[in-house]
């Protein structure tokens, strides 16, 4: 992995190509993200580049996290992470990765987590058909049948039930870079990510 930064889900809107072409859109408020700590394999046993995204007031930091950014000779941020890029010599903490890292035309993996939906039914959750209305039914919403009579007698681990909805890690791969703007670390990327507006998202070079 070459080109990595975080940043945050601004929202869709739409583009035209030359030939008039239109395309949905994903705006990405994209770094800036400076170098708070470089991994080595004689230190830590891997290579990584550990980069803080969102500044925000001491007073919303833990001492622990102020410390580590300090020591970097930087103030405190809200986000923190690692990037196992291919070139980590050639970067120094404190150096800043902003989106002018990325070119239009390239290809990328987008990493978010879902909208949660919160406790939904099977009709939502897995797309299951309801029953009936008629003949006296009243079974409309509800799982139904789960498992066989005497044998096998219990229900298997992976049936589809009620429960949790959203809230997960996704990757979209695959988004080609529609346009940058470097002064405003703007990444417009074509297709839609994953999250709500505001959520923080990673941005990657595609492994594809």
């Amino acid at each position: 992995m070459k080109k990595a930064i975080l940043g945050t889900k601004v929202g869709m809107t739409q583009m035209f190509r030359e030939d008039g072409t239109m395309i949905p859109v994903t705006v990405i408020l994209a770094g800036p993200c400076p170098v708070v700590q470089k991994k080595t394999k004689e230190h830590d046993g891997y290579e990584a580049v550990q980069v803080a995204f969102k500044p925000i007031r001491e007073k919303l930091a833990t001492k622990p996290l102020i410390g580590h950014f300090k020591k970097a000779g930087l103030g405190a941020h809200r986000y923190t992470k690692e990037f196992k890029l291919n070139d980590t010599a050639a970067y120094e903490v404190g150096k800043v990765i902003s989106a002018g890292a990325f070119e239009t035309g390239d290809m990328v993996d987008v990493t978010g987590t879902s909208k949660g939906k919160g406790f939904q039914g099977n009709i939502k959750r897995w797309n299951q058909a309801r029953g009936r209305k008629t003949h006296g039914s009243h079974s409309y919403r509800v799982a139904g049948a789960m498992s066989a009579c005497t044998y096998p007698g219990e229900v298997f681990k992976t049936k589809h039930l009620p429960g949790h909805m959203g809230h997960e890690r996704i990757t979209v791969q695959n988004l080609e870079v529609v346009r940058v703007d470097a002064d405003r670390n703007l990444l417009l990327v074509r297709g839609a990510i994953p999250g709500a507006k505001g959520g923080l998202v990673m941005v990657r070079e595609t492994v594809k």
